[in-house]
Parts: structure tokens; sequence; C-alpha cells
């Protein structure tokens, strides 16, 4: 695998991390919203597209690496949101171990 290049001109897109809430749905259950925690600069690479079936339905799970500067508040289970667009963070790692830069394994919610 080549070495990932981390050039902080590529940190174009902005986007706001969000942090799921449960909201109890009445019946025992609960709902997740999403709450703003702060707005961070990221760079969004497509990585796969993984279609199925799944009762009688066709699925596709998106995958993305997003990158950003390093903070305590990107941990995994919480999502970046781009527009409309909702990238739930599954993995949070130190590329290089400087601590300046994170990359995070992302899957875009519908």
């Amino acid at each position: 695998m080549a070495p990932l290049f981390l050039d902080p001109g590529l940190l174009r897109k902005r986007a706001v991390l969000l942090v799921p809430e449960p909201v109890p749905d009445g019946t025992g259950g609960a709902a997740t919203s999403w709450t703003e925690v702060r707005e961070l600069s990221v760079h969004v690479e497509p990585v796969s597209v993984a279609a199925r079936e799944r009762f009688d339905r066709h699925e596709a799970t998106i995958t993305h690496r997003v990158i950003c500067r390093s903070s305590r508040e990107v941990v995994r289970g919480r999502a970046f949101g781009i527009g409309a667009r909702r990238l739930v963070i599954s993995s949070v790692h130190d590329p290089d171990e400087t601590g300046r830069f994170l990359v995070c394994r992302c899957e875009e919610e519908a």
C-alpha cells in the first residue's frame, strides 16, 4: 500500500461533526437523532461500493475515507454531515503517528 500524502491544502470541504442521541419512540425503543458538535475542514475520498440484495430489495453500502485535522472529538460512532449526506465513522487512526491528522473510514447513510 502506498503511503498516504497528507497535505493540509486538501482539507477544502466543510463538514459538521455529529453526535448520535437516542430519542425514545414511545414503544420502548429509540430512534437516533443527530446533534451538531462543531464544524471542521475535511477531505473526502470515495473508497468502495458494495451492492447486495436484502429482503427482495437492492441495497448498496458506500464507504469513504475522510481526512481531517486531529481532534479528540472525532471518534468511532459519530458522523460527518456534508450537505444532506451523513458519513458515519467506523474507524479512526493517525496514519503517520504525528498527531496532526486523522484518517476515518466512514459508511454513508441513506
